[in-house]
């Protein structure tokens, strides 16, 4: 049992205290230890026992006392002790004011502990345990750079002075310089290897920092050894457990913390990561009570900034976004900068964004990026900031870099495929594949809304087929498989039913009776709509009515099935029944303004033009005059009032046209694409005459029509071809409508019109007459015509078409027989045209005048007598011309006959001089033969010797030669001799060889042998 003993003064004996018996009231002791006037280190150790017992009122009343004024003058002498006393005060309150929350007391603390360091360096200001107690004073205050000094002024005087060491130690640990800092733990050690576990603790957080994990977990677990309950070693431990993220780890880190909780439970680390753990189990109220008691023990700021944070998500997970962005802005406060803890910065971020707080959001998620650049969920956030900021073009920036940093994220592609739909479709289009690859790929479940929007952009860009595939993947199984394919049906649905009976819900109910389950779920509406616009779009009428009716049979208020069911019927020329359809619509949503713009249209097209105007200025009032498509039906109602067949008032007719013009501009300002009203402002300014206004806007139109299935635009073709006829340029106008590189006329008819068009046929045959292709333009009213027989109009057109051709034929200098009897022929056709309409009962009715009819018949009687004067005259120079032609024909005969008869003469010829020279040859090749006999003969008969021959019995070559070579008489031989001989014996050996072949390519002539 430790004790110690107070000598009695003036006496030899000693009074002795159990120094774990000490007495409660600490004022017995000092009664004693005054009265005797003990050596001041037994009043340090009687103290420092009290402070072990955690009787720290006791141990600051005795330290107190010991440093009063009277203890000092009377211990005046004992210079040590007297400071040992003061620096443990000193020590004491900075202990207070490092661990005090409210910053008044805190202050108080640090001036106090201030006060008795002060006191102690008047001692002696050389103190190296006062210098120490300085620097871990200005440590506590934060003021790193002024304790450092004090740590270095003590190991200036002695390196290894241990507590100088590790307070230096504390120093470069806060500078960040963790190698150092490491260093001087080290030292420390080795100069003293009895070190309390703390600082192995030291080593342990620089091990950390620096990245070595596993001798940072060796050294906290030192500690352990040497100090079991090191709270902070055990939280340590339960740190590197937790970062493993292993379900072990995992496990072995909370029990840890819950160790370092249950030794002492006010450990704020400890507190905030049993926080985080119960955040993840979604006990938010243990969250909340750990968070403020840790809060309320700590005054570290990353600590705090940690605590704050986790209160702060949980009040963000609960939706709670007021608390939840208090919370954060107060954990952003306790950091000086994001790079020391970030999370509070994007927390805060995500609350702002939802509060709808964007630059604020923005400003948060940006310090984000400046510490992570390449954080996917930051740049996704970024972006979705930027959308709302109407920023589009930074949005896609930072999509794009995140799909590129992070390409395997689905959710990234499907953020940039959203941001591209309305810019770039093609491009949306890809992000909406890749998306759903990596969906597919990791298993994940492709959404209905991501196959929705690919079979959407797939139809926009006329991939029907693809669309189609889309479509009903993304609708499953269902009862619109058995009313697409056919297949499970007991009885066939009626076609004609399909087309015509719009309103016809029988078959439903038939499919229920034969036990078929008729579902459609509400998040499969849309996509069942957009596929019966797909089949609209592809002419299957069949499929897109009965699957309009099936939306309407489940969800009789789903106003657009409707209205599409009425386009069909509209379509179809069933005006009474679209009618009907957008009254039922109009049932279900009497303000609805695509019901009422649809009625208006066909208010109008029945020329119901008050109640017309009436509607669409209803539409317009049931959209808050924001529905641009209302404001122009009122501008085309406008333009129709002005252009109608009736008689023309001029004010009245410029009246209108200005108002429409007016709606066009209104329209255009607040939608600069909208193509319908640049096409309408186009055909007001060719109205007033503004050709070259009118075709810059149709120009643009055009371009602006032709990428799009949807946009496909006939009228502004027509329109373009109307300005070339009005300015007189004919063949453009013919070109525009016939051979548009992108819209040839043909096409144009079939695709919008099933080639029905009789109307812009006319408009076609108009420009051929103006152009003055008189067979052009009866072609094609024949083939207007031939669409519509009971059209008189065409007919008259036809005749005068007709009479043109005639006309102008008759006029031509210069004619050939077929064409006046093709002239002819027109002009019976003509008449029998005009005699048609004469007889017509109704021509009246039409507009057509009995006498102008009867004036262009005479005309054309009058043409045809002409014609056939014309055509016995042509007949006569054609006869003539023929004559003519069989003349020279004739000459041309015998001519050629007499060249060809020559030519065979000096054929024959030729023939014969060959045959002659070929005959000779083979003579002279005989003659040879013979010759060779006759000396393989008589060679024999001399035994091998060759006998000389006289030389007019030698043969031809020798003959020959002598003719090139001859000897002198009495002289020798010369050159030409010499040249002579060698040439002949070229010759025999030539001739030996193959006489005949050498000969004839030479053409010799050779002598027969005398």
């Amino acid at each position: 049992m430790a004790c110690v003993y107070i000598p009695v003064q003036n006496s030899e004996e000693e009074v002795r205290v159990v120094l774990d018996q000490l007495p409660r009231d600490a004022s017995d002791i000092l009664d004693i230890l005054k009265a005797e006037q003990a050596p001041l280190d037994l009043w340090l150790v009687i103290a420092r026992e009290y402070f072990k017992q955690g009787k720290i009122e006791q141990f600051r009343q005795i330290l107190e006392e010991g440093s009063s004024p009277e203890i000092d003058e009377y211990y005046a002498d004992v210079r040590y002790e007297r400071i040992a006393i003061l620096n443990a005060l000193g020590a004491y309150y900075s202990y207070l004011g490092k661990i005090e929350t409210k910053q008044r007391e805190k202050e108080e603390h640090f001036i106090m502990a201030t006060q008795y360091y002060n006191k102690a360096s008047r001692i002696d200001m050389h103190e190296p345990s006062t210098w120490v107690g300085k620097g871990q004073l200005l440590l506590a205050k934060g003021d790193v750079e002024q304790a450092s000094a004090a740590f270095k002024i003590v190991l200036d005087g002695d390196r290894d002075n241990v507590s100088a060491l590790l307070g230096q130690a504390c120093v470069q640990f806060s500078r960040g310089r963790y190698s150092d800092s490491l260093e001087l733990y080290k030292r420390s050690l080795q100069v003293y290897p009895q070190c309390p576990g703390a600082v192995r603790l030291g080593i342990g957080l620089c091990r950390y920092k620096l990245g070595q994990y596993e001798k940072a977990k060796q050294a906290f677990q030192r500690v352990l050894q040497l100090d079991p309950e090191n709270v902070e070693a055990l939280v340590a431990l339960g740190i590197l457990d937790l970062h493993n993220n292993d379900a072990v780890d995992i496990r072995r880190g909370m029990e840890k913390m819950q160790s370092a909780f249950e030794i002492y439970p006010y450990s704020a680390m400890s507190l905030n990561y049993l926080a985080n753990h119960f955040f993840f189990t979604g006990q938010h109220f243990l969250v909340e009570q750990l968070t403020e008691t840790a809060l309320a023990v700590t005054n570290h700021g990353p600590t705090k900034s940690h605590s704050y944070y986790n209160l702060a998500r949980s009040y963000h997970s609960k939706g709670d976004y007021e608390k939840a962005g208090l919370y954060y802005m107060a954990s952003v406060k306790e950091i000086n900068k994001p790079q020391e803890f970030v999370l509070p910065y994007y927390g805060l971020g995500q609350v702002q964004l939802k509060l709808g707080d964007f630059k604020s959001s923005l400003s948060n998620f940006e310090k984000v990026l400046e510490v992570y650049p390449e954080n996917c969920e930051t740049l996704k956030a970024l972006g979705h900031i930027y959308i709302q900021l109407g920023q589009t073009d930074v949005a896609q920036e930072f999509i794009k870099k995140a799909t590129k940093t992070d390409p395997r994220d689905a959710q990234a592609f499907l953020d940039l495929g959203e941001l591209l739909i309305s810019t770039d479709a093609g491009a949306a289009l890809e992000a909406f594949r890749t998306a759903r690859s990596l969906l597919e790929k990791g298993r994940e479940e492709v959404p209905i809304e991501l196959l929705n929007n690919i079979g959407i952009l797939q139809f926009e860009k006329g991939d029907f087929k693809l669309a189609e595939q889309t479509f009903v993947e993304a609708l499953g199984d269902g009862i619109w498989r058995t009313l697409i394919d056919g297949t499970a049906q007991p009885y066939p649905i009626d076609a004609s039913l399909s087309i015509h009976q719009y309103k016809d819900m029988q078959v439903f109910h038939r499919l229920e009776e034969d036990g078929f389950t008729v579902e459609v779920p509400w998040n499969k509406i849309s996509i069942l709509f957009n596929l019966a616009r797909l089949f609209e779009q592809s002419h299957n009428i069949e499929k897109a009515s009965i699957l309009h009716r099936l939306i309407l049979f489940k969800y009789p208020d789903y106003v657009d099935a409707y209205l599409r069911l009425a386009a069909i019927a509209k379509a179809r020329n069933n005006v009474q029944m679209s009618i009907e359809l957008i009254a039922d619509a109009l049932k279900v949503d009497d303000k609805c303004p695509d019901a009422l713009l649809m009625l208006g249209d066909l208010e109008l097209k029945n020329d119901d033009w008050v109640k017309a105007k009436d509607t669409f200025k209803a539409a317009k009032d049931a959209s808050n005059a924001k529905d641009s498509y209302a404001t122009l039906c009122l501008g085309n109602w406008n333009y129709y009032a002005a252009v109608r067949s009736e008689k023309r008032a001029p004010k009245l007719e410029a009246t209108h046209l200005e108002k429409a013009k007016e709606l066009y501009t209104k329209v255009l300002m607040d939608h600069n694409s909208n193509i319908y009203a640049a096409n309408g402002a186009g055909v007001v300014s060719a109205e007033k005459g503004q050709f070259d206004v009118s075709r810059d806007l149709f120009t643009a139109v055009q371009e602006a029509a032709s990428g799009s299935v949807f946009d496909q635009f006939p009228d502004v073709w027509i329109n373009v071809a109307h300005v070339e006829f009005a300015r007189g340029n004919f063949p453009l106008a013919v070109k525009t409508l016939v051979a548009h590189p992108y819209l040839q006329y043909q096409n144009c008819l079939k695709k919008f019109y099933n080639s029905t068009d009789s109307q812009v046929l006319l408009y076609l045959a108009r420009t051929h007459y103006e152009a003055e292709q008189w067979q052009d333009c009866k072609k094609t009213l024949l083939r207007a015509i031939h669409l519509a027989p009971s059209n008189y109009t065409l007919k008259f057109d036809a005749g005068v078409a007709m009479q043109k051709f005639s006309a102008s034929t008759l006029q031509k200098q210069k004619r050939t027989v077929d064409e006046v009897r093709s002239t002819v022929s027109e002009l019976k056709n003509a008449v029998r045209m005009f005699s048609q309409l004469s007889a017509a009962s109704n021509l009246h009715f039409h507009g057509f005048d009995e006498k102008k009819i009867e004036t262009h018949v005479n005309y054309c009687k009058h043409l045809l007598e002409a014609a056939k004067v014309h055509c016995e005259a042509a007949e006569r120079e054609e006869q003539q011309n023929k004559q003519r032609i069989e003349l020279a024909r004739q000459v041309s005969l015998a001519e050629e006959a007499r060249r060809k008869a020559e030519e065979q003469r000096k054929f024959q010829m030729e023939r014969r001089k060959q045959e002659d020279e070929l005959k000779q040859v083979m003579q002279q090749e005989e003659h040879l033969e013979r010759m060779k006999v006759r000396v393989i003969t008589v060679t024999a008969r001399n035994n091998g010797r060759v006998p000389l021959l006289p030389v007019s019995g030698r043969i031809g070559p020798n003959l020959t030669m002598r003719r090139v070579g001859r000897v002198k008489r009495g002289g020798k031989r010369g050159k030409r001799e010499e040249r002579g001989i060698r040439a002949q014996s070229h010759v025999m050996r030539q001739t030996k060889q193959k006489p005949t072949l050498w000969m004839i390519k030479k053409k010799w002539r050779m002598k027969t042998p005398t």
